[in-house]
């Protein structure tokens, strides 16, 4: 089967928000974000994100199999861009056949010819054992002298003052 990446564009939404949710389903996550939400924050003036989507079958009528949403970082450490890939999908009927690589693969030179991103991150649930092994597959270490630290939307307010 011919599987073709391409960066999503405002008219893909539907099908990106359709993917996300079926990763969010696969995972046991909350899925909050809409479809309002994806195109206020990806396909505005000022994008947050950039989204790839791996589809399968005739252009026409092609299905979507695979998606990533990602982000450009920074690291003074590293004295480079990178790309910090939130969230990454693949359909389980095509699980098995390096989708997941192909993809990460297509959004680092996504983000090498956007920001000449040189490093990729991103994060693994403890609870997903089959993630962890195919990050560990690809050569992915785990960053062991952080913490990732997360201020919700309360501590935002807080923190500029708003209680």
């Amino acid at each position: 089967m011919e599987i073709r990446f391409r960066s999503a564009e405002a008219q893909d939404v539907p099908a990106l928000h359709w993917a996300l949710t079926q990763l969010s389903q696969d995972l046991g996550d909350r899925h909050v974000a809409g479809e309002a939400d994806l195109m206020r924050a990806g396909f505005g003036t000022d994008p947050a994100f950039g989204a790839l989507l791996a589809e399968a079958g005739p252009p026409v009528a092609a299905r979507t199999v695979g998606a990533s949403l990602f982000s450009p970082v920074f690291s003074t450490v590293r004295g480079a861009a990178g790309v910090y890939v939130a969230d990454l999908w693949v359909a389980a009927d095509v699980r098995g056949q390096r989708l997941g690589q192909r993809l990460l693969a297509a959004v680092l030179q996504e983000a090498q010819s956007r920001w000449d991103a040189r490093f990729l991150k991103l994060n693994v649930y403890d609870d997903s054992p089959d993630a962890r092994r195919f990050y560990d597959r690809l050569g992915f270490k785990p960053a062991v002298s952080q913490t990732e630290m997360i201020l919700d939307e309360a501590g935002c307010a807080a923190l500029r003052g708003e209680t």
